[in-house]
């Protein structure tokens, strides 16, 4: 079932048909994140990216969604850095999987449907690893075991990379080939968690752990295997080499790949340094304003990170809570009339959202109607010919399209402490008695305890700062 939906595929390097099951199931597979740390901002990117991807086609109509997320929790980097906190490797990964989930719970998205973890999904891991044993494209060596790349006749496919240009990224003396890649690594001293095998006690690569846990939760052949353009080669690469050496058929239609958040002209990274944690960046910023940031940008465009950009996702969320706010005084003392340009514009506005989202999940294009449907309503309010309903109308469709990115909650009413707007309206007593120093003097007030203060002809109007 063709939903028409396009979304731009690294393997065809073209935008594709999102061909959902004969049912109207939609199953897509993001990889998550390794948890030997708190997650930074930048990965945060997929997580937001392909969590709107869900609500839109869910919103759009027509289409179930299956969403899956992994958490990475065995992994040499989580030996090393439970080594250094000097703690089992397990309690640490259960602990940064805890701090994973409360984190993103802050974004206001909404959970993944699963967030299958390594260590669940052992069987099934060792499994597929003996069905490519079987069929010749795996090896064992020494309790190790590796994927016989030069059997794989698509290799590269996807990175666009030829195999005799290819340098190995990955040690291992017992390899056949340079370039062939673990998919069992035997027992190592200082690894305290480890997992019996036909091959004796030992652990998954990487790559393998993906491929099995979106099989079996997914099966073969779903629509989406998404993650971060940096995943795209080697570890989506091998883990096509895994799944279709293995099922001989396709394991994904479309791979949907997002571009890299940068801090300083870099790519954000833990290994670099150059990080800002997603925990205290929503101590700082709203979460609609994190949103706002994210989906302000394509996601196939790397994103630089910086306080600047933030201020502009601010200003973003604000234009359109003061949107709200306005139909909502509009709506308490509405005109009579009919404002058919706005009727006329709400229909389009719905429309053209849609068919941006449509064309390779265009979340700039669909904030670019936004901005025009704002004027609208703006300028209708200040004409002050929309009857209630047609009021009402253009609020409801406002928040439907804002809960597609999880911005609806700019509509709820900031709790402003009592004292604070007592202060507030001594300042409005103050300037309508032309006391300005007075008003000055409570303006700085309420600055000082962490508010912004704005004049409207309503009078001050107060937000958090």
């Amino acid at each position: 079932m063709d939903t028409g939906v396009r979304l731009y595929s690294t393997l065809t390097r073209r935008k594709e048909p999102l061909v959902a099951d004969a049912d109207g199931t939609v199953r897509i597979y993001v990889c998550g994140p390794t948890v030997y740390n708190r997650i930074h901002i930048g990965n945060a990117r997929p997580y937001v990216v392909f969590s709107v991807l869900k609500r839109f086609l869910t919103r759009r109509g027509g289409v179930r969604v299956v969403f899956v997320s992994n958490l990475t929790d065995v992994n040499d980097k989580i030996y090393e850095a439970a080594q250094r906190e000097g703690r089992p490797s397990a309690e640490m990964a259960e602990a940064y999987s805890r701090a994973y989930v409360k984190d993103t719970d802050r974004l206001g998205l909404g959970r993944p449907d699963a967030e299958p973890k390594v260590t669940e999904t052992m069987p099934e891991i060792i499994a597929l690893i003996s069905d490519l044993v079987e069929k010749g494209l795996a090896y064992p060596a020494g309790g190790d075991v590796y994927y016989r790349v030069a059997r794989f006749a698509g290799y590269g496919k996807l990175s666009g990379q030829r195999i005799d240009e290819m340098v190995s990224g990955e040690p291992g003396e017992a390899k056949q080939s340079p370039l062939d890649f673990a998919l069992w690594k035997g027992r190592k001293p200082g690894e305290d968690t480890w997992w019996d095998s036909p091959w004796g006690e030992g652990r998954p690569g990487w790559h393998i752990e993906c491929s099995a846990m979106a099989e079996k939760l997914l099966g073969t052949e779903m629509q989406v295997h998404g993650g971060g353009i940096d995943l795209a080669f080697p570890h989506h690469e091998n883990e096509i080499a895994q799944s279709e050496g293995a099922r001989d058929r396709p394991f994904a239609q479309i791979w949907m790949h997002n571009e890299m958040l940068e801090l300083s002209g870099e790519k954000m990274a833990k290994s670099v340094g150059n990080i800002e944690r997603l925990g205290d960046v929503l101590d700082r910023w709203p979460r609609e304003v994190v949103l706002a940031f994210f989906l302000t940008s394509h996601y196939r465009s790397k994103l630089p990170y910086s306080d600047e950009r933030m201020a502009q996702a601010r200003d973003w969320c604000d234009r359109l809570r003061n949107a709200l706010r306005a139909l909502d005084r509009a709506i308490e003392a509405p005109a009579e009339g009919q404002d058919r340009s706005l009727a006329q514009m709400l229909i389009e506005a719905r429309s053209r959202f849609f068919a941006a989202l449509d064309d390779d999940f265009n979340t700039p294009e669909a904030f670019a109607v936004l901005a025009d449907l704002v004027r609208a309503t703006n300028g209708a309010v200040e004409s002050a010919r929309p009857g209630a309903d047609q009021l009402r109308e253009a609020k409801h469709v406002l928040l439907e399209l804002l809960d597609v990115f999880g911005l609806a909650t700019l509509d709820e009413l900031e709790e402003i402490p009592a004292e604070v707007t007592e202060l507030a309206r001594r300042r409005d007593q103050a300037r309508a008695g032309r006391d300005f120093a007075e008003a000055d003097r409570l303006r700085d007030n309420i600055v000082a305890q962490g508010f912004e203060v704005r004049d409207t002809p309503e009078g001050t109007q107060v937000y958090r700062a």
